[in-house]
Formats: structure tokens, C-alpha cells, sequence
């Protein structure tokens, strides 16, 4: 194998597969990345067995071949070559000599023949979605996902492809039990693309977050499919492959409460800025704030058993009786942080019913938090 690259090209496709790549030893060929000089172009493979991601960048290949090597190595090596062209020659012993200028590296590899092979994918079935759209939702709801939660389901992303009407309409739900997060969004796609029946899988949030970070970038229009067991995402040349998730996903909707008695508005950055400061001095662990809502105004306490006490009064207004709750500040503030308007209307009942959180006129996105004892 012998191919000449850009440095930038091949340090752009480096970034991207480092969320990819298995970081734990389970498999020596996981920490690689598979090389395959082709005709048209060198492809770069990453996987975990879950989660597949390859691409296909610009080279000058002089003889065809494929090699493994170590993706954090050869991340940590172009991030400090300054040339333009990078030349990678590799033996039949899987030695990778890479010139660079002046600089000349050689790698151990391993054989291309022991990589897992990743998924044949078609493009047909795949239905072509607005890519910013398809950011600002999960930007939306991956916040509320599980980590490592024991209820395996809340460590994943429910999307849901589903007809309303005449309209088809894509949807992201993310919970952890203590939190929930629904944004909708209606898609103008053509009938013959969509799916004939509603589609309503569970995507693992590393996939989620991967989706996100190439959304991020710029390029053309992406284009989501799902099999039985896998979902697809394929993006300018791109195409990303994950297992689905298994398992049925809690009725969230029984969660979400309808608008109470109790209706808070309040300007986001003011009351973002005072959960901040307050709860500088809360309990490590809990985090946990006291509020108070008043006819003009919510009154925001955190106390340290070690350190002491901390007070804002932050302008809102409040319809209803006075009352207080709690709430983890830490939980308040990620909800908050992904609104987009000016003002935030929060809905509840009682002191420990569910916190109904939504943006100022917009209907399609809604959070839900659960209050604390204080």
C-alpha cells in the first residue's frame, strides 16, 4: 500500500472517528482504525461492534492496500506534522513508514484481515432530512439521556417517525427518570420517501452524540434509515452505523403534565444566572436549591451544612399562591440551557408534582423536571 494525503483530510477524518473508536483493550483491533487505499480514494473505518463510522477522503493512491493503525497514535502525530502531504507506505509485515518533510515515523499496524467487517448499507430506504432541524432536536433532548442508568432503555434516544394528519413529523424523547425532554418537528418530505407505517426505535446515546458532532459540521443535507436491528445515518460522504437499542421505552407522555394552576414566567438568562450563582453554595452531591414563587418574584435559597447559605431574588411573574419547592440545580440549569427564547414558562401544580418547563411560543418542545426535598 502506498498513498500520499492531505494532512488536513486526514487529520478531519481522525477527528471524527475518536468517539468511535473503543478506548478499552477488550480488543487490541478496536483502538485502530482500518486504512484502505482504493481508486478513488483512501476509506477510513472506525468501530466499537456497536457503533461503525467510515468515510471515503481525497488521496493520490499509487498501490492499492488496506492496514490498521493505532487512531490514537496516528491522531497524536498529525496534530503535530505541519506539512501539507503526509505519504504512508506499508509492508507486508503491516510497518507503516509515514513521511511527512523532514519527519519520518514508523508504526506497527495490524492486519486489515482481523478488523470486524462493518455493514453493507443501500441507499435506498433512506429518507433525507433538514440537517439543522435534525441538530436542534437532538441538542434538545440528548441532555436528558441516562448514563449508565440501570433501566437500560434511558441510556438511549426514542426517535419516532409518525404521521399527524397530513403531516409527517419526526420526534426525539430523552428521560433518565428524573428529568424528560420531547422536541417535535414537522417534516416537508416527499410521501414516496416516508415510511408507510410510524417507525419508533431507541438509539444509543453515543450514537446520538456522534450523530450530533457531524451535524455540527458543514456539508450536505443527511439522510436516516433504519433496519430491524440498526439505524443509518449517512452525510457527505459519511456513513455512520449503529445498533439499536432493545426494549420498550417508558410511556413518557404519562409524565408530561398539562399546564397547572401554578404558571411562573421568568427571563431565562436571570434565572439561569441566580441558579448558578445560588448553588455555588448547595450540597455536593443533591444540588439541590430551594425556590420560592411569589406574586413578582422567585426567591432562590442553597444552603452547605460546612460552608453556608446563599440567596437571589430573581424578577418573575407568578399566578397562583405563594409555595416553594426544590429542585437539583444542576438538572434545572441543563434544561435551561437549551432554550432558545427570552422567556421560559414553568408550569406546577404542587410542590412536588412534575415541573413543566416551555419556551415561550413554541408548542413543539417540552421538559419536564422532577422536584427535590429540601
Amino acid at each position: 500500500m502506498r498513498v500520499t494525503v492531505e494532512r488536513n483530510e486526514l487529520l478531519t477524518a481522525l477527528q471524527r472517528v475518536q468517539g468511535v473508536v473503543e478506548k478499552r483493550n477488550t480488543m487490541p483491533t478496536l483502538a485502530h482504525v482500518l486504512l484502505e487505499a482504493k481508486p478513488e480514494g483512501l476509506e477510513i473505518l472506525a468501530t466499537d461492534l456497536e457503533l461503525g463510522m467510515r468515510g471515503l477522503y481525497k488521496a493520490t493512491v499509487e498501490e492499492p492496500g488496506s492496514v490498521t493503525f493505532s487512531a490514537r497514535k496516528l491522531y497524536e502525530i498529525l496534530k503535530e506534522i505541519r506539512e501539507a502531504d503526509v505519504a504512508m507506505t506499508v509492508t507486508d509485515n503491516c510497518v507503516i513508514t509515514m513521511k511527512a518533510g523532514r519527519s519520518q515515523f514508523k508504526v506497527v499496524g495490524l492486519p486489515s484481515k482481523d478488523f470486524p467487517p462493518l455493514p453493507g448499507i443501500e441507499r435506498e430506504g433512506l429518507i433525507p432530512l433538514p440537517g439543522a432541524e435534525l441538530l436542534r432536536l437532538i441538542r434538545k433532548t440528548l441532555f436528558a439521556v441516562g448514563d449508565n442508568d440501570t433501566r437500560y432503555v434511558l441510556n438511549g434516544l426514542l426517535i419516532t417517525l409518525m404521521k399527524t394528519g397530513g403531516t409527517h413529523v419526526i420526534r426525539l424523547v430523552g428521560t433518565d427518570g428524573h428529568r424528560l425532554a420531547v422536541a417535535d418537528q414537522e417534516l416537508d418530505i416527499d410521501a414516496q420517501k416516508a415510511p408507510a407505517d410510524e417507525v419508533k426505535v431507541i438509539v444509543p446515546k453515543k450514537a446520538a452524540f456522534e450523530i450530533r458532532r457531524l451535524l455540527e459540521e458543514n456539508g450536505n443535507e443527511p439522510m436516516i434509515g433504519f433496519t430491524k436491528n440498526m439505524l443509518i445515518f449517512r452525510k457527505s460522504g459519511l456513513v455512520l452505523t449503529s445498533r439499536l437499542m432493545e426494549g420498550t421505552y417508558p410511556n413518557y407522555q404519562q409524565v408530561i403534565p398539562k399546564p397547572g394552576k401554578q404558571k411562573i414566567t421568568v427571563n431565562r438568562d436571570e434565572l439561569e444566572g441566580a441558579l448558578r450563582r445560588v448553588s455555588v453554595l448547595s450540597k455536593d452531591k443533591s444540588h439541590a436549591v430551594k425556590l420560592t414563587f411569589a406574586k413578582k418574584s422567585i426567591t432562590l435559597f442553597a444552603s452547605h451544612p460546612d460552608m453556608g447559605e446563599a440567596v437571589e431574588d430573581t424578577p418573575a411573574d407568578c399566578t397562583g399562591e405563594e409555595f416553594s419547592t426544590g429542585f437539583n440545580a444542576q438538572y434545572l440549569l441543563e434544561a435551561l440551557g437549551v432554550i432558545d427564547s427570552e422567556t421560559v414558562i414553568l408550569h406546577m401544580d404542587a410542590p412536588l408534582s412534575p415541573c413543566l418547563i416551555q419556551e415561550h411560543e413554541n408548542p413543539f418542545f417540552q421538559t419536564v423536571v422532577m422536584p427535590v426535598k429540601v
